[in-house]
């Protein structure tokens, strides 16, 4: 019987990882996903066997009332509210392995009166503490995308500081709780430092820049498991969180690249100080040109080839499907029609890829930022779609723009370029967008899905 779940145990590691590099192309995320949960069922399935009968009746109980709870949620949550659910997610993950962790330190020492080794004692220190960060600090994340906390940067004097104090306090509770396994004292400690540390942490990191946040505070989650799997000493979980781990550190250092910052300046919480703070040099005045939506229908019925940049006003407005609206009325007329993706549009890796998809969306229409750029300069239009530092050539030519450096989608170099946003609010850099005020630039202000809809009424009347 233990062969038999060893064999499990590997067939579902290697279904983890053929899932994960599915994941990493568009066409093949749906089956990639499939046999992610195909092995993690084998998981949960070679675990629970393994169990005495009196439990099993409650961990079967416990499975379904999950179970139940994440369909519910599956089906209730709208697609623009994704990044919100994943985050919460996130935060469970670093929940349930804080308390496996406390609780079977607890079994252990307290109750059973054992003597538990270093390697395990250091194994429940470190999933106590990235557990209890993964935790609050998620949960912060999800307040700030739901618009419960504000999506600001919350700062206050010396608050790298007081983080660094705690980070050493946590330490030093566990170098104590790693000489007396008897006195539960100090692993109790370290999950309320751990608590504390998380929140303060994400306060100081705008909404804007949660693409970044929630990549990482995956790869936490990660590793809060892949610890909790040497305290269980099951290799699955071991294998598992370290994926999740790797993958998400991978994935923040792709997200750091495309905002021009730093993965240290990620780790010490200082992300977003910067963002969003709106006390950026703001540049001088733009004068921009409005256009009407019969005005920019006759300009889309001119055209021959079309790219659609869709950013976090096109979430907001859920424009997603009057999007696929214009694009198939668009492709009718035999106008070539593609969509650039900028790797942090929106807030999550991600975001727009899903959106798409939900609205039926090609995969093979959404073209990454590193392969579509070059093709601007032969594009006829760009419709930029409540996207907005994305889109900012600022961060190309001005040196003194905070996000000069920082890796941007090439649309001023086609030959017009429309631009859909509710009004002048300036992007989560706090500075206004020199594309706006561009010759070949025209402004096509209100809501994006009411907007366009009306785009496609016009253009049917062409």
């Amino acid at each position: 019987m233990n062969i038999l779940i060893q064999i499990a145990y590997l067939a579902a590691s290697i279904l983890f990882i053929i899932g994960i590099k599915m994941l990493g192309r568009t066409s093949t995320a749906r089956k990639g996903n499939f046999l992610s949960s195909l092995g993690m069922f084998i998981a949960i399935f070679a675990t629970v066997i393994q169990v005495e009968a009196i439990t099993l009746v409650d961990i079967l109980i416990c499975v379904i009332i999950g179970s139940a709870l994440g369909l519910f949620i599956a089906f209730k949550v709208q697609m623009t509210k994704v990044p919100e659910m994943v985050a919460l997610f996130n935060g469970f993950g670093g929940l349930a392995s804080l308390t496996v962790a406390l609780a079977d330190f607890w079994l252990n020492t307290q109750e059973k009166g054992l003597q538990v080794d270093q390697i395990t004692g250091i194994s429940v220190a470190i999933s106590i503490l990235i557990g209890g960060v993964t935790f609050t600090g998620s949960l912060i994340a999800y307040l700030k995308l739901n618009g419960k906390v504000s999506g600001k940067a919350i700062t206050f004097t010396g608050q790298h500081l007081i983080n660094l104090l705690l980070l050493i306090a946590a330490v030093g509770v566990s170098v104590f709780a790693l000489t007396d396994f008897s006195n539960p004292t100090f692993m109790i400690a370290l999950a309320i430092l751990s608590l504390v540390i998380g929140v303060l942490v994400v306060i100081p990191i705008g909404g804007a820049d949660m693409p970044v946040v929630i990549s990482l505070l995956n790869s936490y989650s990660g590793m809060a498991a892949c610890a909790t799997g040497f305290v269980l000493n099951n290799n699955v979980l071991i294998v598992a969180g370290a994926l999740v781990g790797a993958s998400g550190i991978i994935l923040t250092q792709i997200m750091c690249k495309a905002m021009n910052r730093s993965l240290i300046n990620v780790l010490l919480g200082g992300f977003g100080q910067t963002s969003g703070s709106g006390n950026q040099a703001d540049g001088p005045e733009i004068a921009v040109k409005e256009v009407g939506v019969e005005e920019a229908a006759q300009i889309f019925d001119s055209v021959s080839s079309l790219i659609i940049v869709p950013g976090y006003g096109m979430a907001v407005a859920q424009a997603q499907h009057a999007i696929r609206e214009l694009s198939e009325l668009c492709e009718k007329r035999n106008i070539n029609v593609r969509f650039a993706i900028h790797p942090v549009a929106g807030r999550m890796p991600g975001h727009m890829n899903v959106l798409l998809a939900e609205a039926n969306i090609s995969y093979d229409k959404l073209i990454e930022m590193d392969e579509i750029n070059d093709d601007f300069a032969n594009t006829d239009l760009v419709f930029v779609v409540g996207a907005n530092d994305v889109v900012n050539p600022a961060a190309k030519t001005n040196p003194d723009s905070p996000i000069f450096g920082m890796p941007v989608l090439n649309v001023e170099k086609a030959q017009t370029v429309i631009v859909t946003k509710r009004s002048m609010g300036k992007g989560y850099a706090g500075i206004e967008n020199e594309l706006f005020g561009a010759d070949n630039c025209l402004m096509l202000f209100g809501d994006a899905k009411q907007t366009i809809t009306k785009l496609v009424g016009e253009l049917k009347e062409l």
